[in-house]
This record gives C-alpha cells, sequence and structure tokens, in this order.
C-alpha cells in the first residue's frame, strides 16, 4: 500500500464524492506521538483492502487543508488522527492510541 499526499481543497470534494472507502491519516511531523501511531499503523496496514485509499495530511504544512477536513466530516480536530469515510461520510474516527488497521479493517468488512 501507499500514501496519496493530501495536499488540496480538490482532493477532499473527491474524497467527499468517492463511491465505497477513503482513509486519512492526519499526521503532526512535530509529534513523537503521532510518529509512533503512524509507524504502528503502517506495520499492519496490509490487513486494509487494497483498493482503500490512504490519503496522508501533514497538518502542519497544510493546516488549512486539517480545518476543512474537520469541518467537512464534522469531526472534532486531533493530532494523530484517522477518519475512515465511506460514500462521503466519516464512518470512524480515531486518535492516538486509538488509532489501528485492524479495526479499520473490520469496519471495512461489516
Amino acid at each position: 500500500m501507499a500514501w496519496v499526499n493530501l495536499t488540496s481543497i480538490e482532493q477532499l470534494d473527491e474524497i467527499k464524492n468517492a463511491n465505497g472507502f477513503s482513509l486519512i491519516f492526519k499526521h503532526s511531523t512535530r509529534c513523537s506521538i503521532s510518529m509512533m501511531a503512524k509507524k504502528n499503523f503502517e506495520f499492519d496496514w496490509d490487513v486494509i483492502p487494497s483498493e482503500t485509499k490512504l490519503y496522508f495530511l501533514d497538518l502542519i504544512s497544510y493546516r488549512d487543508i486539517s480545518n476543512q477536513v474537520a469541518e467537512i466530516f464534522q469531526v472534532a480536530h486531533q493530532s494523530p488522527q484517522i477518519l475512515l469515510i465511506k460514500n462521503g461520510e466519516c464512518v470512524l474516527e480515531s486518535s492516538h492510541s486509538d488509532i489501528s488497521a485492524e479495526e479499520v479493517a473490520e469496519v471495512i468488512a461489516a
């Protein structure tokens, strides 16, 4: 699997309008907890179906996009944070040590 860098508002529109599942990983490059959550997620991400698009948001560099994510998907900002989007709606939101590739895979499989 590979990350798609989330760097534009237009990509948020694509995620909102996509059929199926997309995942956004909001990451702070200045935070050791965020680095650990990302590493743990990537270690296990092979359990997630390969057709799931995985978006990586560097929220330090793209604060405006991070703010739009919170507004569009009606979630409180956290870092690190994952949002699993299905057909334009956030169906799973997790942050910090609750971030789990296995949980994402379970929600997709349900």
